[in-house]
């Protein structure tokens, strides 16, 4: 069952002296200034996320704004400094070693950009070695990884070892290395960073796919805004340490926060990220062309619209009308999304 993540307030100083750190945050200062008074170095600075259970929730940023550091005080791989973690209600600062121990072996999955295979142990014992860990039972390991490998397309391979398997099919097995546990979170820091466009490409689609067959609370860090906003239900962007802008997509796009997000999300290809429903307008049309659904990519309506004396009604999943997509509407789409 995946799991609701709060962050509260959460500090993350390096340094010998973070409470000096934390009186002055207290006191207005921004990350620099303190940097340079103290040489405290605020990692992370007074976050504050609400990650929904069942979401997959893309944390973004430049190298050093703190990203990959939010992403490890989740369950307290790092120590916050301050500020508390509430997985599911409950708040993990105040769990004991063994506690918190057991919650990452039960709850927690992670995969990285690095594969961190084991080269002299077969895709099976690789896929099994977390809960080889957690002290699981060989034949109920195993049984576990099998199921995981075919979550990812890796049925079969299970004698094999990583040295005979692609990039891209090694990430899988990462990934399946994650799932074998069932976890109901996943952490995934630059996960497909390393791999090439179109198995990058592949492994998005492999996770949105996973995501509709068992939902779960998928943290996902990256810095490749395309691929934010095909998989991510929301997107917070980061910078120096702090939370610059929660929101969908589509709402980043539309109403960037401040110049820094503004300046982020330009040369996004907008027609790849809004829908035929995000840019059709309401009301009856006198002739209509035929109709497209709504959850159409607009980067995929150019050629129908063109082709059509009158505009495209827009059907939702009821087969419910929407409203229309005339030649105006898009080319208003695109001028808008030009700026």
């Amino acid at each position: 069952m995946a799991k609701e993540i709060l962050v509260d307030h959460v500090f993350k100083v390096f340094g010998d002296a973070p409470q000096q750190a934390l009186d002055l945050a207290d006191r207005g200062m921004d990350k620099q200034e303190i940097l340079a008074r103290t040489g405290q170095s605020i990692a992370v600075f007074d976050a504050n996320l609400r990650i929904g259970a069942g979401e997959i929730f893309v944390i973004m940023g430049l190298s050093g704004s703190g990203k990959s550091t939010l992403v490890r005080l989740l369950n307290r791989l790092i120590e916050p400094t301050s500020g508390s973690i509430v997985i599911d209600g409950e708040d993990i600062q105040r769990h004991s070693e063994a506690r918190l121990r057991a919650l990452r072996r039960k709850d927690f999955g992670m995969v990285f950009q690095s594969f961190a295979l084991m080269p002299h142990m077969t895709v099976r014992d690789n896929a099994a070695f977390g809960l080889e860990l957690a002290g699981v039972a060989r034949r109920e390991r195993l049984a576990q990884a099998d199921q995981a490998l075919a979550q990812v397309g890796l049925a079969g391979w299970g004698e094999s070892y990583p040295d005979e398997l692609s990039g891209g099919m090694q990430q899988r097995l990462g990934l399946a290395r994650a799932l074998a546990s069932d976890p109901a979170i996943l952490l995934m820091d630059e996960a497909f960073s390393a791999l090439d466009p179109i198995i990058r490409a592949e492994m998005q689609g492999e996770l949105l796919r996973l995501q509709q067959v068992r939902r779960r609370t998928i943290v996902f860090i990256s810095h490749d805004l395309d691929e934010a906003m095909r998989i991510g239900d929301r997107i917070a962007i980061m910078k120096d340490g702090q939370v610059m802008q929660v929101g969908t997509p589509e709402e980043i796009l539309r109403a960037p926060a401040d110049d820094y997000v503004r300046a982020f999300v330009r040369g996004v290809d907008a027609a790849a990220v809004f829908t035929a429903g995000d840019i059709a307008l309401p009301g009856p049309v006198k002739d209509a062309g035929p109709p497209v659904a709504a959850h159409l990519p607009v980067s995929e309506l150019f050629g129908l619209v063109a082709r059509s004396e009158h505009p495209l009604p827009v059907i939702d999943a009821g087969g419910r009308y929407m409203g229309a997509i005339s030649k105006t509407t898009l080319l208003k789409f695109l001028d808008r999304g030009a700026e």
